[in-house]
Formats: C-alpha cells, structure tokens, sequence
C-alpha cells in the first residue's frame, strides 16, 4: 500500500488550526508530549519475564497521534532533555543520566525511539491510524525500527560473541506484544470518539 501522505492526523483534528493559536497550540502538545514520555518511561508493570515498561507505548502512540513533524519535535526535545542530565529515561538515575547514559546499553533503542516516531507519524498522515489492522502493523514496524539499532548498538558496544538477543529482545517480545495491540486499539478508538471521518 502506498503511502498517499495527506491525511489529517489526531491531533489535528481538535483546538486552532492557523496562525499565532495554532502554534501555541502545537508548542503545548510538545511539552504535554515530553511530559508523556517521561512519565511513561518510569511506569514498570510486574510481568513475566521482565516487568513492562510503558515508554515504548507512549512512544508509538505520540508518533500516529502527533504525525511526523510534531512526534519528532516531541521526542527530540525528549532526547535533548535526557542528554542534559535529567532523569527521563527507563533505566536513568540521578547517577546514571545524560550523555553517559544515553552511550550505553540503550542507546540504540533511543535512536530506535526516533525513527519509530518518524514512522508512526508518517503512518497515521497516511491514514492508517484509523483502522486496526493498519494501526497494528505499523505499530509492528515501529517496534522493528527500535529494536533493529537498539541490538545493533548492544552488539557493537559488547560484542557479538554474547547473547544480544536474550539480553535485548526475547525478553520484551510478550510485553510489547500487550502494548502494540493496546496502541493499535487506542488510536483507530480515539478517530471514532472523535468522529471523524477520514477525508
């Protein structure tokens, strides 16, 4: 399918669309965003085999709801506000934070973070954040855009001859399962509260 990208996304969809209102507007929506992420990233729910993190649900979820150009305002003013020390990531700490912590282990899956937004957002502009099944593959596809530098970047950093996969992806394969199919729900759900019918 291809992408025809010039649907409306969620967020358009809702308070001003022109002028002086419209980015005031915007402005929030970043920040709200930011504010998201972060609060996202330190919500751990006990599962098996590792508790769920719900950052990256909030993640996918900003990226269709937000669309391109705003999901990547959103989570590179994220990534800014980690580099500079502040405790906004999964596994930060007032220890463990900033460039240091971003070089590490997760590094990779905080690149994947941006691309997956990028993806997302270009998804739903392409209007398959109104259907399920297209909410769910892209979810799927984000998910893969995370995982790929993220393992990519463990693999680098401690080398191939360990477990990479059983440190950085089967673990998490059942939890982001949960929450790709929460996302791919959530999104096509909040089109229809909203009432909007696709263009």
């Amino acid at each position: 399918m291809a992408l025809a990208l010039n649907d409306s996304v969620l967020t358009e969809n809702f308070g001003p669309s022109e002028g002086s209102a419209l980015r005031i507007k915007q402005v929030a929506m970043v920040v709200l965003g930011i504010a998201v992420l972060a609060i996202a990233a330190k919500i751990k729910i006990p599962m098996w085999p590792v508790p769920i993190t719900m950052g990256t649900f909030a993640v996918l979820t900003i990226g269709a709801a937000y669309g391109p150009r705003l999901g990547f305002a959103t989570i590179f003013g994220y990534m800014i506000i980690g580099a500079l020390g502040f405790d906004v990531f999964a596994g930060s700490s007032a220890e463990s934070n900033g460039l240091t912590y971003m070089m590490g282990g997760t590094g990779g899956y905080l690149v994947g973070y941006v691309l997956a937004t990028l993806a997302l957002g270009w998804a739903a502009r392409a209007g398959w954040d109104r259907s399920v099944l297209l909410m769910a593959a892209a979810m799927l596809i984000g998910n893969v855009l995370i995982y790929l530098p993220g393992l990519a970047w463990l693999g680098t950093l401690y080398g191939w001859d360990q477990p990479i996969l059983a440190w950085g992806l089967t673990p998490f394969l059942i939890g982001d399962a949960l929450k790709l199919g929460l996302a791919a729900l959530l999104v096509p759900g909040l089109w229809k509260l909203f009432g909007s019918a696709r263009q």
